[in-house]
């Protein structure tokens, strides 16, 4: 458990006035059919096993999956305000996977991307990045374009960034559906394992701002 996370336990303890500042911590995933949880029951989306193993270690959180299967960076800019309700603590993006497959020039991506992160700043919530890669299909030139966007993103804005989603799963026929993109239950439980440092870092930090 993050540092801040336990000040705040043992200060809520000490001090029933605390009490408020443990609420929940309220997060939403913006994302496309990888969050989404496309082929999969409800329980076993990205959204979902996240809380739950966010849960299970001790840390009160609240994840609304707002994935839309089919969406674009573009389409997650477009429906931010109605995605992301008032009240959101941070918001964990997860958008670019449809751009890549269809070959979209990065430079719309990489717009989409920056206006949702500056949206999301000014309505003072915090915003972690999920880096997408592209397939080698397109070439080297459009890849290099393409796969810079999050990185660059990332310390632009000074977010915290999980360089690829699907690390440990991607072209693993074991660990995504028959379609080889979307990945199963288990598959998903390796993202949840693999990305939580992370989540629990920008939790922390979410936390610390409270304070």
């Amino acid at each position: 458990m993050h540092i801040a996370v336990l000040m705040l336990a043992f200060m809520t303890m000490a001090n029933p006035a605390w009490a408020g500042a443990t609420k929940p911590v309220k997060l939403v995933v913006l994302g496309d059919s990888l969050s989404a949880g496309l082929g999969l029951s409800a329980q076993e989306a990205f959204p979902q096993k996240l809380q739950k193993a966010l849960q299970t270690k001790g840390i009160e959180v609240g994840i609304t999956n707002a994935g839309v299967s089919g969406d674009t960076t573009s389409g997650g800019r477009d429906r931010l305000d109605w995605s992301v309700a008032d009240g959101t603590d941070g918001v964990i993006v997860e958008l670019g996977a449809n751009d890549a497959l269809r070959g979209i020039d990065p430079d719309v991506a990489r717009a989409a991307l920056t206006d949702i992160v500056q949206r999301l700043k000014a309505r003072k919530i915090s915003v972690m990045l999920c880096g997408m890669l592209a397939p080698p299909n397109y070439g080297a030139e459009y890849a290099a374009r393409f796969n810079s966007i999050y990185p660059d993103l990332a310390k632009t804005f000074d977010v915290p960034l999980y360089p690829f989603f699907l690390e440990g799963v991607a072209a693993d026929a074991k660990l995504n559906q028959a379609d080889g993109i979307h990945p199963t239950a288990e598959g998903v439980d390796i993202i949840v394992g693999r990305i939580m440092p992370t989540v629990e870092a920008f939790i922390g930090t979410i936390a610390e701002q409270r304070r």
